[in-house]
């Protein structure tokens, strides 16, 4: 069985000011997934699978499953908030989803095979869906898990800060740990963004970060349940509390029960972070069109 993909495209977009997984940045109107959709055909994933919210389905079904036919498995899953354990309670303000690792274990019946994990709004690069396919199918270890990892300079945004996953690696060359690390902005001379204790953290731009390009086994999905009904009890009735990936892996690597390969990847992130960011994501895709990576029209 072939590896799958599992989009996540039910965030709200609030920095963005609007539902920007389905802005249109491509030429014919292709979306910033459209590519993705389109590299990861090329790199042989046999099946995708988008969670998204109900309010975007017809959307989703419209721009996605329809065009998709014949090409690839197309499949959806909806990130609701009321799929929590049972008997807990949450607060009634709650209006966000609960967050990236939520939105993976919402996808549990779905998926049997190895699986890629990646964000709607973001564009990763040819690379990079190769790096991640050759690990999902030659890796056999269920509990061995992988990380594209990017340099924190070639992620940054020229309009404001971006929330980055900031990750150590170990002689091994296997993640030891991963900090989920809030406002980072771009200067002169690399980024920086500030520290828990007040301080101001200083980063040089190579850094290894994540941009939530994950490949995992289907046993993850016993790991996010048992992470999520903690965090669900202890931070169910904060209405914005979100749990994200970073968080979920780094406590399961650090107790040893799973270990995550890093796959280092040159190609440069973009992504419509905020709306100022999407000329430049338009420029960048036509010019990837005149040197032959893509072609004028994804869905011909």
């Amino acid at each position: 069985m072939k590896p799958s993909l599992l989009v996540l495209a039910a965030g709200m977009g609030t920095r963005y000011g609007g539902n920007k997984q389905l802005d249109e940045v491509g030429p014919s109107g292709e979306t910033i997934i459209d590519y993705s959709i389109y590299d990861s055909i090329r790199a042989g994933f046999g099946k995708i699978i988008f969670v998204i919210r109900r309010d975007i389905e017809e959307q989703v079904k419209e721009r996605f499953v329809e065009k998709l036919q014949g090409k690839m498995e197309v499949d959806y899953v909806f990130q609701d908030l009321h799929d929590i354990p049972a008997g807990i309670k949450v607060s009634p303000e709650r209006q966000k989803p609960w967050g990236t690792s939520h939105a993976i274990l919402v996808a549990r019946d779905k998926i049997k095979e190895p699986f890629g994990v990646i964000n709607a709004d973001d564009y990763y690069g040819v690379d990079s869906f190769n790096i991640l396919m050759d690990f999902l199918v030659n890796d056999k270890d269920p509990n061995n898990y992988c990380i594209v990892g990017y340099k924190l300079g070639n992620t940054l945004s020229e309009h404001g800060h971006v929330n980055r996953g900031i990750c150590q690696a170990g002689d091994n060359g296997l993640l030891s740990k991963i900090v989920e690390t809030r406002q980072i902005e771009k200067t002169k001379t690399g980024a920086v963004a500030p520290g828990a204790d007040g301080t101001q953290l200083h980063f040089t731009g190579s850094e290894i970060v994540s941009m939530n390009l994950w490949g995992f086994k289907p046993s993850c999905f016993d790991f996010l349940a048992k992470e999520f009904t903690n965090f669900i009890n202890e931070r169910g009735m904060d209405p914005k509390s979100e749990l994200d990936i970073p968080t979920s892996v780094d406590k399961f690597v650090k107790t040893g029960e799973i270990t995550i390969k890093i796959l280092m990847t040159n190609e440069r992130w973009f992504g419509v972070t905020y709306r100022e960011d999407k000329p430049y994501v338009v420029e960048s895709l036509k010019q990837m069109i005149r040197k032959g990576i893509y072609p004028a029209r994804i869905y011909s």
